[in-house]
């Protein structure tokens, strides 16, 4: 089995993607890749990600819409803007903002 990767951000912490320009709040972390065969081969293949990485579930936004996107851990650095983000998904998964991240509703904790 190959080594895991440590996780480098948290959920609640705000990231923006490397090369792309959106960013978003973690809700959700895989160890390594987790999406289907299909979603990983429709990235071009001079852009692909390993896939022995963390992988992140974003609430994203960029200047025209919102979204969820599954972003690997080489592609996110974090936000310095700290400003909240704007997704309509926040309030049912956290509490508020503070700090530059959000905390997550007890609900959804494990």
């Amino acid at each position: 089995m190959p080594p895991v990767s440590s996780a480098r951000f948290a959920i609640g912490d705000i990231v923006k993607h490397r090369l792309f320009d959106f960013r978003g709040v973690i809700f959700d972390v895989d160890p390594v890749f987790a999406n289907s065969d299909e979603w990983y081969e429709s990235i071009p293949e001079d852009v692909r990600p390993a896939k022995d990485q963390p992988f992140y579930h974003l609430l994203a936004e960029n200047d025209n819409s919102t979204y969820i996107a599954y972003v690997s851990q080489q592609n996110l650095v974090v936000d310095e803007t700290d400003e909240p983000v704007d997704h309509p998904a926040i309030s049912g998964l956290f509490e508020h903002y503070s700090g530059g991240r959000y905390k997550l509703k007890p609900l959804h904790r494990h």
